[in-house]
């Protein structure tokens, strides 16, 4: 019955609807809609027939306009940021440990050795310029210099200041028309130059001025150096660096005693040997059972300081960062420096980041969809914008240089740049770094990543050993290391590190979306 009540009232309204022409159907329209404007405009008279006709053009607009701010407000894809607090068992970082020295002197020096005269004798006429290295024995070797000279600037009238090369004592020349060719400030005390300079004159030239001479030496050295050990084997390289027995000399995990054997050895260029403590990549990361310092990290490790390159590392110490798992660790821009006789403390609290994807932002998962080859993934590690820049920058260097910089993994059939295979590799490699263009190409090709872990650090330091106990303590440590009654350990080689979580407590600050549908 229902059913059929419903048919012939549905019926019955079909056979009153409107009629085929606009008029009628908009006379039916507001003769049956059930908002008041319409219908008031066809039955009232015209007076109030005008007044319903302007409010309902009115409401309408503004019903019209609200749904254009609702729909913008959604297409404009906004998130909002919520903090949350957790407690929870948390995965211990990994840990990367490296000596501030990338070498030790001892097994570099035969091919630094006329790098190492060359800048002795530099640093001779810097400080003594009347002195003249003619006779020197055996000569030194220019080439090198030639390549990439250092000049210093008289500042003696400071209205026209006169750059001298440092190995040619005839000749000077104002500003503007030696070796040196371009506005050199009168306050800078050196000018480092690139090889293009001293070969081509006026043409393309690029160089970096310095208030200080030590500024200017160590950038020289580094330049050079580079040059000379992009062409060792890698394999030579991690013979000639710090190896885990002899730097970590004790390790105690929680309760549980480990070793050298739990580091995972990564070569890096900055760095040489590091070695990474629980990376996770052949096992199960670890779990912190508790927080504070005795169910933490300590280490004990050995820097052997005597044995520094003195012109390529002028900080002394250990440089190590945590990070998460399965990640390369960029120490340069994320890692910190533990002193020489200290005991250094390193209080762990976690901020876990959670960003929403497209359309909301332009974070990536794991960066498949980035335009940039990722040379580190030869490491099998995780995407990382560190990785995404330093990787953009390599492949520019290689399109425009045609080599790679000796601190970047290299792409599949390309060499580092060197002196005698790439001469203008210095310039051309200046000129890159410096180039604003190029990095915002970078910085647009590169995405952040959707997830990502941070660890803030707590640091404090006190001296270790102490002066009552450091007798007995380098004896033993000694003992262990070398089986020597001796002591073979001292002050300025020794850090002892202790890292743990401060609380189990940790953020998540997560995103999402202002509007939704």
């Amino acid at each position: 019955m229902k059913l059929r009540r419903y048919l012939v009232r549905a019926l019955h309204r079909l056979q009153k609807g409107p009629g085929y022409t606009y008029k009628e159907l908009l006379v039916w329209y507001c003769d049956n809609t059930n908002t008041h404007g319409p219908k008031r405009i066809i039955k009232e008279g015209p007076k109030k027939k005008l007044i319903w006709f302007f409010l309902t053009l009115l409401f309408a607009s503004l019903v019209f306009w609200q749904w254009g701010i609702l729909i913008n407000t959604y297409l404009s894809y906004n998130v909002t940021s919520s903090l949350s607090i957790g407690f929870k068992t948390m995965k211990f970082p990994a840990v990367t440990v490296c000596n501030a020295n990338p070498f030790k002197y001892s097994e570099v020096k035969p091919l630094l050795k006329e790098l190492d005269r060359l800048i002795e004798a530099a640093l001779e006429r810097i400080l003594q310029p009347g002195n003249s290295s003619d006779n020197v024995s055996p000569p030194l070797d220019l080439e090198l210099w030639n390549q990439i000279p250092l000049v210093l600037i008289d500042e003696h009238d400071k209205d026209n200041p006169i750059i001298l090369d440092i190995f040619e004592t005839n000749q000077t020349a104002p500003v503007g028309r030696g070796p040196c060719q371009g506005p050199c400030h009168a306050q800078a005390q050196s000018c480092l130059l690139c090889p293009q300079c001293s070969q081509q004159g006026s043409g393309n030239c690029t160089y970096r001025n310095f208030s200080s001479a030590a500024q200017a030496v160590t950038e020289w050295y580094i330049l050079q150096s580079t040059s000379i050990l992009s062409k060792v084997p890698l394999h030579d390289r991690i013979r000639m660096g710090y190896q885990a027995e002899d730097m970590i000399l004790a390790c105690l995990y929680g309760a549980e005693p480990c070793n050298y054997k739990n580091f995972t050895q990564i070569y890096h260029p900055d760095h040489g040997n590091c070695y990474i403590f629980n990376w996770g990549m052949d096992e199960e990361a670890l779990n912190s059972s508790n927080p504070g310092a005795e169910f933490g990290l300590k280490l004990i490790l050995d820097i052997s300081q005597q044995d520094y390159i003195p012109y390529l590392s002028s900080a002394a110490g250990a440089r190590l960062m945590l990070h998460q798992q399965k990640s390369f660790p960029f120490l340069k821009d994320q890692g910190i420096y533990a002193m020489a006789g200290t005991e250094t403390s390193i209080g762990v609290l976690v901020d876990e980041l959670e960003r929403m994807g497209y359309p909301y932002s332009d974070c990536t998962v794991n960066g498949s969809d980035v335009p940039v080859q990722n040379l580190y993934s030869q490491y099998n590690t995780s995407y990382s914008i560190q990785a995404c820049l330093r990787s953009c920058f390599q492949n520019h260097m290689v399109q425009i240089c045609g080599c790679g910089h000796y601190m970047f993994p290299l792409p599949e059939g390309v060499n580092y740049c060197n002196n005698e295979d790439f001469p203008g590799w210095a310039y051309c490699y200046s000129s890159l770094r410096s180039s604003i263009k190029q990095r915002q190409i970078c910085i647009d090709s590169c995405k952040e990543t959707c997830n990502d872990t941070q660890y803030k650090m707590t640091i404090s330091m006190a001296d270790w050993p102490s002066e009552a106990s450091e007798d007995w303590i380098f004896h033993i440590l000694s003992y262990e290391r070398d089986m020597s009654t001796n002591v073979t350990l001292d002050r300025n080689g020794i850090i002892k590190l202790n890292i743990y979580f401060q609380e189990y407590n940790y953020r998540t600050i997560s995103e999402s979306a202002a509007t939704t549908v």
